[in-house]
């Protein structure tokens, strides 16, 4: 089973709009749906916090705390498809950032669930 890791927005998912936890992410990367291209086991979960400058840093710590390097990290669709956008970087800027450091292919958006 593929092992993936989500990075998702913290602002969305502090501010409630309908998906505390990122439920709709577990249950995409568990049924294979959306983006994932196979059922999924999320190692690990990240939030991104405003302005995003320690995300990075994160996802490689929750890595090495893990002790289980991802297959894949998804940036959650909150944060691929946020209206309106992040005012610090495109999902595009965050994922060239995260594969850069992490050599770990970046795909935008987990579901598409409404």
């Amino acid at each position: 089973m593929k092992k993936v890791m989500v990075v998702a927005c913290g602002s969305y998912m502090d501010s409630g709009y309908g998906c505390p936890g990122e439920w709709r992410c577990l249950k995409a990367a568990a049924l294979g749906d959306g983006k994932f291209e196979e059922e999924s086991q999320v190692i690990s979960m990240v939030k991104c916090q405003c302005p995003g400058r320690s995300t990075v840093a994160n996802i490689g710590m929750a890595i090495k705390l893990a002790e289980i390097k991802p297959d894949t990290i998804y940036l959650s669709s909150c944060m691929a498809n946020a209206k309106p956008d992040c005012p610090y970087s495109t999902a595009e800027e965050k994922a060239q950032m995260i594969e850069g450091k992490t050599g770990i292919k970046v795909v935008l958006g987990t579901h598409s669930y409404t």
